[in-house]
C-alpha cells in the first residue's frame, strides 16, 4: 500500500493508494442507498476501475424501519484491475442507522478492522429507548473490532435540503468521492444523468448536495484512499444484467416483448421500454404470466420471434404453453432471471434453482435450447444468439440469469454493432407445393419455417401430436416419428459446440465446476487455492441442454470433481443423511446422469452471491491446504 498527501485538507490526511475496496451502503428501504451505490460504481467505471456491485434488497417491500431483517442497500467492489464478483468482507461500510448493520453482520459481510461511518442522529433522539439502543449498538459494534465513525449525516444534509431523507444519499456519494478520491466533473456528469427527466433544480439541489458531502468529507475525514485505473483496453459501457438483456433484445432485431412484471426481472422492460417503441418495438405487459406468453407465442408465430421475460413463479406458470412451443415448433426467446424459491421464495434474493426445470420441467418430451449467462456482457451477448437459435431450430430457448447479474453493475467493451446480429426479413416467398410444414430432415430434424400469409403455406397449428402435414395423429410410429425428430434438432445444434476451456491445468487433483453468475468467484478461489499450491482447477458451462461435449474426457484427468452452485443439496453431516440418500445440487446431479461419473457438490441457499473466499475454504479442506491469512466463512 503506498501513501501521499491530499492538498487542501485541513486534516492533511494520507492518501491510501489501494488495489481494491469493497464499500457497502446500508439503510432503511426508501432512503436511496442503491442509487448513491450504483453512482459510486458507475463514476469509477467511467474512471477506468473494474467495478462490481450487488444490490441489498430486504424481501418485505416496506419492512419496519430501524430493524435487522430491514437492512436495505448495495455493496460496490472497485478495483484496479477486472472485478468479477462482489468479494469477501466490506473494508468501509456508510450505515444511516445501526440496527441495520447487524443484517449484514449475521451475514458476515464484515471483518475485524472494517470501517463504519455511521450516521449520530440516533443518539440525542427524542425517543430515549432508540437513544439506549444506539449506545449499546456502539460498544458491540466497537467491541467486534470495528472501526466505528460516528458522523452527522443528516445534520449535514439539512444544510442543503429540509428533508434529509430526499437527498442524504447524495451528500453520501459526495462524502464517498472524497474518500475515493473521485473525478468530481464525473460525478456531477452521473447526478445530471439519473435526475435528466426531473426539473433543473431537483439536479442543482442533488449536484449540491454531492458537494457538500464531498467538502465536509474533506474537512473531517483523516483518511481518504485512491485505486488506480486499469490499463486502457478501449471504448466500455456500464451497466446492469436486465439493462443488458434489454439492449440485446435491441440488438437482436426482436420487435416485440411480452412480460408481466415479476421481481428481479421487471427491470428489464422498464429499460426496454424506454428505447423499444423508437426502435420499432413493442412491449406487451400481459394480465398475467400465462397471457404473456401466449401473446409471445402468436408474434412468433406470425413471423416476428418474440421474446418473454420473467424469473421462476412466472416459468412455472408459462410451463404448458412452452411445451406448445416445442410441439407446434415455434422459435421464441425466454429469458428467466432466477431467484429464491420455491413458491414466493426468495423474491428478492439469487438463487440458482431453475437448472432442471428449464431442460426438464414440462411434461412429457420437450428438448429445448437452454444456455446460461455468466456475466453482464454474456446478458447481452446471449439474447442475440439466443434469437438466432430459436429461429434455426425452430424451437424456444431458454436464457438463465438470475438475481446477482441483473443488479449488479460492470463495465465491458462497447459492443460493435453486427448486421448478422438482426433478424433477417420474414420469408413470404411462396411455399412450394407439396411441401408439408413438417418437412422435417431426417437428419437433422430441422424443416422450413412456415409463415402465415405464404401462398401454398397454409396449415393447421395444433400442440396435438401430428404428422408432417400438422395432422393430429396418435399412432404409433408417428408420434416416436415425432418425438425423434424435435429431439434430433439437439443433436444437430450439438455439433456446432466446442469442448469447454479449462481455468488452470488440464488436470490435477479437484475440479471445480460451475454455470451462471458463479463464474468470477469460482475462478477468483481457484486462482487463490493455486497459490497456495493447490492442484485444483475449473469449468464453466454456458450450453445446459445440450449439455457441452467432452465432458467425461476432461473429468477423467482430475482425482475428484464438484459443483460450485447456489442451489439445495443435502450436508452428509445433517441427521438421516447417507451417500444413498443424499440430495445433490442440480448440476452435480445432471452431470453424474450424462457422464456416469461420481460428481460431488458443494453449494447453499443462503440468498447471497457466493464468495470467493468461501469457496477457497472449501477447497482448502477438500485438498487439505493452508492459507497465510485467515478467511472468513460466507
Amino acid at each position: 500500500m503506498k501513501e501521499s498527501k491530499t492538498r487542501g485538507n485541513d486534516h492533511a490526511a494520507k492518501k491510501a493508494v489501494v488495489k481494491e475496496h469493497i464499500v457497502e451502503i446500508v439503510s432503511d428501504s426508501g432512503e436511496g442507498a442503491q442509487k448513491a451505490g450504483q453512482s459510486l460504481g458507475m463514476i469509477s467505471a467511467k474512471m477506468g476501475n473494474g467495478v462490481w456491485t450487488v444490490e441489498i434488497i430486504p424481501a418485505e417491500i416496506q419492512p419496519p424501519s430501524r430493524s435487522k431483517a430491514g437492512a436495505s442497500g448495495i455493496r460496490i467492489r472497485i478495483g484496479s484491475k477486472k472485478v468479477t464478483n462482489m468479494g469477501d468482507e466490506a473494508d468501509l461500510v456508510v450505515a444511516f442507522n445501526e440496527q441495520v448493520l447487524y443484517g449484514r453482520i449475521d451475514q458476515k459481510a464484515f471483518r475485524p478492522g472494517t470501517k463504519i461511518l455511521l450516521d449520530n442522529k440516533w443518539a440525542n433522539n427524542e425517543v430515549q429507548a432508540i437513544q439506549q439502543e444506539y449506545a449499546a449498538s456502539l460498544e458491540d459494534l466497537k467491541s467486534r473490532g470495528y472501526e466505528v465513525i460516528e458522523i452527522p449525516i443528516e445534520k449535514e444534509a439539512m444544510t442543503v435540503i429540509p428533508d434529509p431523507r430526499k437527498g442524504k444519499n447524495m451528500w453520501v456519494l459526495g462524502m464517498l468521492s472524497y474518500i475515493y478520491s473521485r473525478d468530481m466533473d464525473k460525478a456531477e456528469a452521473q447526478i445530471q444523468h439519473i435526475f435528466r427527466k426531473k426539473k433543473q433544480n431537483i439536479v442543482d439541489i442533488n449536484i449540491k448536495l454531492l458537494r457538500a458531502g464531498y467538502t465536509w468529507a474533506q474537512a473531517n475525514l483523516g483518511f481518504q484512499y485512491e485505486i488506480p485505473a486499469m490499463e486502457s483496453l478501449g471504448d466500455y459501457v456500464v451497466m446492469n444484467g436486465n439493462e443488458a438483456v434489454s439492449l440485446g433484445t435491441l440488438s437482436a432485431g426482436i420487435e416485440v416483448c411480452a412480460m408481466y412484471p415479476i421481481t428481479p426481472a421487471t427491470s428489464a422492460s422498464h429499460h426496454l421500454a424506454e428505447c423499444f417503441e423508437s426502435a420499432g418495438g413493442l412491449i406487451h405487459q400481459a394480465e398475467d404470466e400465462i397471457a404473456a406468453i401466449g401473446f409471445a407465442i402468436g408474434a412468433s408465430y406470425a413471423g416476428k420471434t418474440a421474446i418473454t421475460i420473467t424469473s421462476g413463479p412466472g416459468m412455472a406458470l408459462k410451463t404448458e404453453f412452452i411445451g406448445l412451443a416445442v410441439m407446434a415448433e415455434v422459435p421464441l426467446v425466454i429469458v428467466n432471471v432466477q431467484r429464491g424459491g420455491p413458491s414466493t421464495g426468495l423474491p428478492t434474493k439469487v438463487e440458482q434453482g431453475d437448472l432442471l426445470y428449464a431442460v426438464f420441467g414440462q411434461p412429457g418430451d420437450t428438448p429445448k435450447i437452454v444456455l446460461a449467462a455468466s456475466t453482464i456482457e454474456e446478458c447481452f451477448h446471449f439474447v442475440i444468439l439466443a434469437r438466432r437459435l430459436a429461429e434455426a431450430f425452430r424451437m424456444p430457448v431458454i436464457l438463465l440469469t438470475d438475481a446477482n447479474l441483473a443488479t449488479g453493475v460492470q463495465p465491458f467493451p462497447r459492443p460493435k454493432i453486427n448486421q448478422e446480429w438482426f433478424a433477417p426479413p420474414v420469408d413470404q416467398s411462396p411455399w412450394k407445393e407439396g411441401t408439408p410444414p413438417y418437412d422435417w430432415d431426417d437428419e437433422t430434424g430441422l424443416s422450413r419455417r412456415a409463415i402465415p400469409g405464404q401462398k401454398n403455406g397454409m396449415h393447421t397449428l395444433t400442440g396435438l401430436a401430428h404428422d408432417q402435414w400438422s395432422h393430429v395423429a396418435y399412432e404409433a410410429a408417428t408420434n416416436q416419428l415425432g418425438c425423434n425428430r424435435r429431439s434430433r434438432k439437439l443433436a444437430a445444434f450439438l455439433q456446432s459446440l466446442k469442448t469447454p476451456e479449462v481455468h488452470g491445468d488440464p488436470e490435477g487433483d479437484l475440479l471445480v465446476v460451475g454455470w451462471g453468475s458463479t463464474l468470477g468467484a469460482i475462478e477468483e478461489a481457484v486462482d487463490r487455492a493455486r497459490e497456495m499450491g493447490g492442484r485444483v482447477s475449473s469449468l464453466h458451462l454456458r450450453f445446459l441442454s445440450p449439455i457441452e461435449p467432452g465432458l467425461k474426457e476432461i473429468f477423467k484427468r482430475f482425482k475428484k470433481v464438484m459443483t460450485v452452485e447456489i442451489n439445495y443439496s443435502d450436508d452428509l453431516n445433517d441427521p438421516l443423511i447417507t451417500p444413498d440418500n443424499r440430495r445433490l445440487s442440480q448440476l452435480a446431479w445432471y452431470l453424474r446422469a450424462h457422464t456416469l461419473m461420481e460428481v460431488d457438490c458443494w453449494s447453499n441457499v443462503h440468498g447471497q452471491p457466493i464468495r470467493p473466499g468461501s469457496i477457497v475454504k472449501m477447497i482448502q479442506k477438500e485438498l487439505n491446504l493452508v492459507e497465510n491469512r485467515e478467511l472468513v466463512d460466507a
